[in-house]
């Protein structure tokens, strides 16, 4: 499977079948909220939201390599960046939270394609470059998924 076509047209496909009430089989983000945050992961890979490493340097080698590797995240897994209390939504509805993340991911590929061997920080997983963000986003968009039972 692409992954970059996965998160272009069926990340935004699956989603919208989801609403505010959608059950979910882990975590503290409804359906509004997690499209909104992956959003906010998106943006870290546009150059628009640069972030610093929160992973200690001796880590960041172990963290990177889990993260390129088909290991899924597990549920729940703790994100040190968000609160246990979920930030309100930014946009009025699920569908606008979704045309934010296809607005995002195609800043996304803008900026790759001005700044072809340039690599941005992740917070956790350290400097990666176009195909790395790919598959990092890939991996958090199925878990994601999973977590809404969509896939």
């Amino acid at each position: 499977m692409n992954k970059l076509s996965f998160l272009k047209n069926e990340f935004p496909k699956l989603v919208s079948k989801l609403t505010i009430d959608s059950e979910k089989e882990w975590g503290v983000l409804n359906a509004h909220q997690m499209i909104e945050h992956m959003t906010d992961s998106v943006s870290m890979a546009t150059g628009k939201n640069n972030q610093q490493l929160h992973t200690p340097n001796e880590q960041v080698h172990a963290f990177k390599n889990f993260a390129m590797s088909e290991k899924e995240f597990k549920p729940n897994t703790k994100n040190s960046l968000m609160s246990e209390t979920p930030a309100p939504t930014k946009t009025k509805s699920i569908n606008d939270a979704i045309k934010e993340y296809e607005s995002t991911l195609m800043d996304f590929e803008n900026y790759f394609k001005e700044e072809k061997l340039s690599t941005l920080t992740n917070p956790f997983f350290g400097e990666l470059n176009y195909e790395e963000w790919i598959h990092l986003l890939y991996k958090h968009a199925i878990h994601h998924c999973k977590q809404f039972k969509l896939i």
